[in-house]
């Protein structure tokens, strides 16, 4: 049994759950947005497990994603397109990159 849920609702499961820290407001936006067009464009729901989303994605800084990576990209256009060739990526904010874990 599957319940649709809007942005608001998306963001309040992280806080439920003490995860509203784990993704931006601008990071969970872009999540939301890439579940709703994969559901929209696969005709498929997708349930929503929180815990399950803060360990399969990250949204990390440049800083960050050139430190673990040990990387040297000057911008986060540059760390996404490599990030692309590695994993799914979800979008880029301002100042960070959503991506699939891997």
């Amino acid at each position: 049994m599957f319940q649709s849920i809007n942005e608001h609702q998306f963001r309040q499961a992280f806080a439920d759950y003490g995860r509203i820290d784990n993704f931006t407001y601008d990071g969970l936006t872009l999540l939301f947005d890439y579940f709703e067009e994969y559901e929209e464009s696969t005709g498929q729901a997708i349930e929503l497990d929180v815990i399950a989303l803060c360990c399969e994605y990250d949204e990390d800084t440049l800083e960050n994603i050139n430190a673990y990576y040990e990387q040297d990209f000057e911008d986060l256009d540059d760390a996404a397109r490599w990030l692309a060739d590695q994993t799914a990526v979800v979008g880029i904010t301002e100042e960070t990159v959503v991506y699939q874990s891997f």
